[in-house]
């Protein structure tokens, strides 16, 4: 118990910490190809880590779509990457935000999965990940900054201006107005694609009842025909499930007194809400 009371007790003094870091920053640049893959948005990885940082909070952009004060001062925003350190087994991804000095502001602790089709095992490791925002209540705080050198974004190319911290503004300037979701460019053969990120108009609702049976570490829904329409497993998360259907595997995921299915249809982020009765 007393190692326990010393855990939690050193975990909220770290988390608190970092929150005080994050507020010093405007934005978090999202790559569209993190280090350790091979394609840009691999697994729909840079999609779905921008879509679950503007869900806690922060001002996410793609690196090629940086707003103008973001392009002249690079020290406003975090440099958001994906560590993957997956194997045969089990894929385990670290959401790691570096400052404009390289340095390490945030890591996330390790999230892990064994789905085994890559697109839902890599959505199940990252939104794991992403638990370790949970103590984190981002506002930005703006600072004064001066510009000291220039350093290349990533190793994918590009110059930006590096700028250094200096005076704290005495009184706090109200937030730019977020910018409206752009075209951005996928791939070099000009092939594009939009921030997917799901508004509630986009999300569809189920007008069928769903009926939920207990099965091997998880439920199937049913419908009343009946007929097995989902397949959902139990994670380490509460209330969070994998799911399994008809050419639709994704997360099924409670909040806010409702229950969710949450999946990719191409590139799409598809949100459905569901109507359950256990």
């Amino acid at each position: 118990m007393k190692i326990l009371l010393i855990a939690s007790l050193f975990l909220g003094i770290f988390y608190g910490s970092a929150q005080d870091q994050l507020n010093d920053y405007k934005y978090i640049i999202v790559p569209k190809r993190f280090d350790d893959f091979k394609k840009e948005n691999q697994y729909k990885t840079s999609t779905l880590v921008k879509f679950l940082l503007e869900q806690k909070g922060f001002n996410a952009v793609y690196d090629d779509a940086l707003p103008a004060d973001l392009s002249q001062n690079r020290c406003l925003g975090l440099l958001a990457n994906l560590r993957d350190a997956s194997n045969m087994f089990t894929t385990k991804t670290t959401i790691v935000l570096k400052d404009c000095n390289n340095k390490e502001v945030f890591v996330s602790e390790k999230g892990s999965s064994k789905i085994k089709e890559y697109d839902a095992a890599y959505s199940e490791a990252i939104r794991r990940a992403f638990v370790s925002f949970d103590a984190v209540n981002y506002k930005y705080e703006p600072k004064d900054t001066t510009p000291i050198a220039d350093l290349p974004l990533s190793s994918g190319g590009g110059t930006v201006v590096v700028t250094q911290t200096t005076v704290e503004k005495a009184a706090e300037k109200p937030d730019t107005p977020p910018v409206a979701p752009v075209q951005q460019q996928a791939t070099p053969e000009v092939q594009s694609y939009k921030d997917m990120t799901p508004v509630p108009s986009d999300i569809k609702k189920s007008t069928s009842v769903l009926y939920a049976q207990e099965i091997s570490n998880g439920y199937q829904l049913v419908d009343s025909t009946p007929k097995i329409v989902l397949k959902i497993y139990k994670s380490s998360l509460p209330n969070v499930y994998t799911a399994e259907g008809e050419g639709k595997n994704g997360m099924v995921y409670h909040r806010d007194g409702k229950w969710f299915f949450e999946y990719y249809v191409g590139d799409k982020l598809t949100v459905e809400e569901l109507h359950i009765k256990f």
